[in-house]
């Protein structure tokens, strides 16, 4: 278990690379729900975020969740995998959706998808595990 501020650069490159990973939310029934997903994270503020539409499953778990529903994403490249846990939150707030598109853009090198009720969720990181990174 690491903090973000504690990352090796080793981990900081493997979740720069432009990977999916599994973004795993709870149902309002507490069973997960798992789902691919692109990301893009900012190790320095430890923020993740997740471009998603508002009626989205994963959207919808972290709003029944309440302001700091429990999440994790997970990024695995053969035996190599982190795992992000933390609080997220869900917000349409166009200043924080455009910095998800930005970061998003620049990570997978194409804009993502722009559905009407697009949405970002952020995740707030307060754990990091790994393997072999």
């Amino acid at each position: 278990m690491t903090t973000t501020a504690e990352l090796p650069g080793s981990v900081r490159k493997f979740l720069d690379r432009p990977h999916t990973a599994t973004f795993t939310t709870l149902r309002p029934d507490g069973t997960p729900h798992v789902t691919p997903v692109r990301f893009t994270f900012d190790a320095a503020t430890g923020l993740a975020r997740v471009t998603t539409r508002a009626g989205a499953r994963k959207a919808r778990n972290v709003t029944a969740g309440g302001p700091a529903a429990p999440v994790a994403l997970c990024q695995a490249d053969g035996f190599r995998w982190a795992t992000l846990e933390g609080r997220a939150t869900v917000t349409d707030d166009p200043v924080r959706l455009a910095e998800a598109v930005r970061r998003y853009t620049a990570r997978y090198h194409a804009v993502p998808p722009t559905p009407p009720d697009l949405v970002v969720i952020e995740i707030a990181v307060d754990r990091v595990l790994r393997l072999n990174l």
